[in-house]
């Protein structure tokens, strides 16, 4: 089970800028998912962000939307934006059925959104460090749960490769030079 780029989406939950100051790895979890980010819009992957209650909790936070080119955004008041009419209809005509999903908060607002994804039959790939709650131990507690009903822990590495799938390309090269050999030098952290 491989994640193939033409039939991935990269779905990001919840980075509000109301929230971010209270999550534990809030800054990594925006630094690693601003990465694969970059190599998703190199590789034309889609980048879909949500946003729960803006209103209260604010819009996505500046320091991830200054990285993102060509995104769209979804305004929610459901925890699983799934039960959202608008964002299911839109998801089902894209034809993607890979959702690399992150976020925050990992055990609520990310948790169920995953739930409901593989509810409707998408496989689930889990982007382990840039998945935050509040507390550590619920984010852990959040993968766990997601991964014992179907979806499948990934690192942001392991997703770029994927979605890269061969050295001899200009694609790749043009990936190394700006995206992959700048992150060796970089030490990564999983919750």
């Amino acid at each position: 089970m491989r994640l193939q780029r033409e039939k991935c989406l990269l779905l990001m939950v919840d980075f509000q800028a109301g929230l971010l100051p209270v999550i534990d790895g809030g800054a990594q979890a925006i630094t690693e998912a601003s990465w694969l980010a970059g190599i998703a819009q190199l590789l034309e992957v889609p980048i879909w962000l949500t946003e729960q209650n803006p209103a209260k909790l604010g819009g996505t936070a500046p320091q991830l939307l200054d990285q993102l080119g060509e995104h769209r955004v979804w305004q929610k008041v459901h925890f699983s934006v799934m039960e959202e009419p608008e964002f299911r209809s839109a998801l089902a005509v894209t034809g993607k059925t890979q959702i690399v999903l992150c976020g925050t908060e990992a055990h609520i607002c990310v948790m169920q959104t995953g739930l409901g994804l593989l509810e409707a039959g998408y496989e689930l790939y889990w982007l382990t460090e840039a998945a935050a709650s509040r507390r550590q131990r619920e984010a852990q507690l959040a993968r766990e749960r997601a991964c014992a009903n179907g979806a499948v822990a990934v690192s942001a590495d392991m997703v770029a490769y994927e979605w890269l799938h061969r050295c001899d390309t200009e694609t790749f090269k043009q990936a190394h030079r700006q995206f992959l050999k700048p992150r060796s030098a970089r030490p990564v952290t999983f919750n």
